[in-house]
C-alpha cells in the first residue's frame, strides 16, 4: 500500500498541465507566420525577466498584421510555470 501511495504521489509531482486559450482575433487574413514570446515563473512569485507580450511575439515572427492571439500556460511539478503568447498573421 505504501508503494502505491508513493507511486501516486511521484506521478502527481512529475505531471505537467498545459492549457491554450484564444485571446483575440481580427478581421485580417490568417497568415503563415507565427511568433511567440514567453516568460517563466517559480511559485508564481519569481519571474525570469522574459517578455510574454503580443508585441514581442509579433516581432519574433516578423508579423506586421496580426490575425490571432493565443495564450498558453504550462505548469511543471506545481512549482514552475511557463507563460507563452502565440501570434499568427502576415
Amino acid at each position: 500500500m505504501k508503494k502505491l501511495i508513493l507511486a501516486l504521489t511521484a506521478s502527481m509531482l512529475l505531471a505537467s498541465c498545459s492549457v491554450t486559450v484564444p485571446v483575440n482575433a481580427t478581421s485580417n487574413s490568417v497568415g503563415k507566420k507565427i511568433g511567440s514570446s514567453s516568460t517563466t515563473s517559480i511559485f508564481g512569485l519569481f519571474f525570469d525577466g522574459g517578455d510574454a507580450s503580443i508585441l514581442t511575439a509579433a516581432k519574433q515572427g516578423g508579423i506586421s498584421k496580426i490575425s490571432t492571439v493565443d495564450f498558453k500556460s504550462t505548469n511543471y511539478l506545481f512549482i514552475i510555470g511557463k507563460f507563452e503568447t502565440i501570434v499568427s498573421g502576415e
